[in-house]
This record gives structure tokens, sequence and C-alpha cells, in this order.
């Protein structure tokens, strides 16, 4: 069993297939089977499966054999650049979680910053919903994530606050002011979003000791977009998920003011490596 092993079977793993593994680690696809089933022959054990439609799949000690590896490679990623710490130099990847509204108002400036001040650090993004990217942590497939608090079990350093604002159209009636009180959206039908975003707006709605009529939840921005832009409902939102917003809609400010916080999280800030503490110093940082 090798280190170079290790690394095949995780990257392969991560990118959901040997083609993929392969230019990603600079490898010929041959390069990458013989790479696992070495690694299977020296285990002696099956460790993942290939199907047609669903691409790799661990078995069932690959699963469980998949975190070890990670923290495997995990220390060996701290030593690396704890000895090039010693010699004054900065090394090795960061991990990041992120989802989307997180990652377009925070990645571009970060990474500008990474490639400005640490050329040698590599950053990898995975995005995914607020579930998945607690799940990559406790997993360790990510060394840090975006978040919004709470979070059991995790060190979490808050970066943002995210105001939360009304969307509607234009011809609504509550479209007229500028400001939308919480009371006026009592029985008013309401599209949720999921991925984390909806918890929030129940919140909202139970402090206010207001009726909350969810109409439809949703997955995806733009649906929710559609939906009211065909008059089934309108939507309390993060003022950051909203990009490009439909002509015939608007967004109006809620009263009183509700903001999410969006936070990092990494599983432990004191085991932290020395690359991922300066990506959460340098997040503090941010304007």
């Amino acid at each position: 069993m090798t280190i170079t092993q290790l690394q095949v079977l995780v990257t392969a793993i991560d990118t959901g297939s040997f083609t993929k593994a392969a230019q990603t680690l600079n490898m010929t696809q041959p390069a990458v089977s013989h790479a696992i089933l070495n690694l299977e022959t020296d285990l002696g054990v099956t460790l993942l499966f290939r199907d047609r439609k669903k691409g790799l799949i661990l078995t069932d000690v690959g699963e469980s054999m998949l975190f070890h590896i990670r923290a495997i490679l995990d220390h060996i990623n701290k030593i690396e650049q704890e000895v090039a710490a010693e010699k004054g130099l900065e090394i090795g990847t960061i991990r990041v979680g992120s989802f989307s509204s997180a990652s377009t108002k925070f990645l571009p400036r970060i990474i500008k910053i990474f490639r400005q001040k640490y050329p040698s650090l590599k950053i990898v993004i995975f995005e995914g919903s607020l579930d998945e990217i607690e799940d990559w942590l406790s997993t360790k497939k990510v060394d840090v994530g975006f978040v919004i608090p709470p979070r059991k079990e995790m060190d979490v350093i808050s970066i943002a606050k995210d105001k939360m604002v009304v969307i509607l159209p234009k011809a609504h009636p509550l479209s007229k002011t500028d400001s939308i009180h919480i009371n006026d959206l009592e029985n008013e039908p309401l599209i949720l979003c999921r991925g984390g975003f909806e918890s929030p707006i129940i919140d909202i709605f139970k402090k206010s000791r207001v009726k909350l009529c969810a109409e439809f939840t949703v997955s995806q921005v733009n649906t929710l977009l559609k939906m009211i832009q065909e008059g089934l409902g309108i939507a309390i939102v993060p003022n950051l998920i909203i990009e490009h917003l439909p002509n015939d809609l608007c967004i109006r400010t809620l009263e009183p003011t509700f903001c999410r916080e969006i936070a990092i999280a990494v599983p432990s800030l004191k085991e932290a490596s020395i690359a991922v503490k300066l990506f959460i110093e340098e997040m503090q940082n941010l304007d």
C-alpha cells in the first residue's frame, strides 16, 4: 500500500471516474486502474466497482476505509505544510465546500488573494447544499466549508451577515411600498427554497408570531423566480442569492430587519492545517 495508491483512490471517488481522476492527477487512465487494483490486491478486499449509470460505487468496506484514508492523506498534507513553513514557504491544497451564493460572493476574491500572496497554495472547490457541505466536513472530503450556523460538532467562524428581502411581482399590491412588514405577510402564499434556505424563514415567522403559509417548496432559485412570475406566491430570500432578477419582479426590504449569518466551519480549528488557518484568516480580513 502506497501513498500514491491512496491518493488515486480518493481522487477517483471525488471526480466520479477513472478518466477524470487520470486528468486531475496527470496520469493515464490505465495507470489509475492499476493503482487501485494493486491497492485492492495489497489489502485483499474490493474497494469499489463501476456502474454504467451511477459511475464508481464504494463497497461497504471501501466506504468505511475512505474516512481513514482521507485522514492519512490529511496528516501527510499537514506534515508537508509544516516542513514547508519551516523553510518559509506555503504549500498544499485547501478543499473548500461552498453553496452557490457564498461561491459568488466570496470565492473569486479569496482565490485572487491566494494567487497573489500564496501562489503555491491550491484551492479546490466543491459546491453543494448546506447538508452536503456538513457531510463533506464530517467525512473529511473538504477541509473547510461555508455554512449557516448553528452547526453541531464543528468550530464555526462568522464572516458575514446576509439581509433577508422579499421578492414579489411588480404588479403585487405589496410592491407599492419600499418595505414590507412581516405582519403583512400573514396568510400570504410563500414559496420556500430548500438547501438550507428555508430554516431562517421559518424562524422569522416563529419569532414574529406570524402564520406562515408555505404554498410551495422548490430546490432551485430559478424555479422559485419563475413561480413568482406566474403569480403563484412571493418569497423571502437572502439577498446574496439574487444574481439576476427578471424585469417583472422586484425586491423589497423586510421589516423588522432579519439577517442570516454566514460562517466558515472546520471539524477542529485546533487540528486545522496551516493552509486552512491561512484561508480562515484571509476570509476574516475580507472587506
